[in-house]
């Protein structure tokens, strides 16, 4: 069942297709707070930057505190080996809806080779 406002439905087969569309289509990822199926977008749409599917800018905007725990766990992973450093900064986090975007507008992927922070 498809919302009556909608201008341009799209029919898919399954979660997976339906990310993939919507990364396809978007121009920029932005999470705002949610559940687990926030997260699973969010995540996969950053893991896809990292493996260079695409290079739009990924973030969270942080409304409230909400997710203060996700970017010290994401720097946790980092301090322990499972997250390089070019990565992390690829998440982009903010509490404030205008320097975010402006930040999103300024988004480089990272330039580096893999095997240079290959231990």
């Amino acid at each position: 069942m498809a919302h009556e406002g909608l201008t341009e439905p799209h029919v898919v087969d399954g979660l997976h297709e339906r990310k993939a569309m919507m990364t396809g289509l978007a121009d920029a990822i932005l999470a705002l707070p949610g559940g687990a199926g926030t997260l699973d977008e969010l995540f996969e749409a950053w893991t896809w930057a990292q493996l260079e599917v695409h290079a739009k800018p990924v973030g969270l905007l942080n409304v409230a505190g909400f997710f203060d725990p996700l970017p010290a766990v994401v720097d946790h992973m980092v301090a322990e080996g499972f997250l390089r450093p070019p990565h992390r900064d690829m998440l982009l986090v903010d509490t404030d809806v205008e320097r975010l975007l402006d930040r999103f507008a300024d988004y480089r992927p990272p330039d580096y080779t893999w095997a240079e922070d290959t231990p």
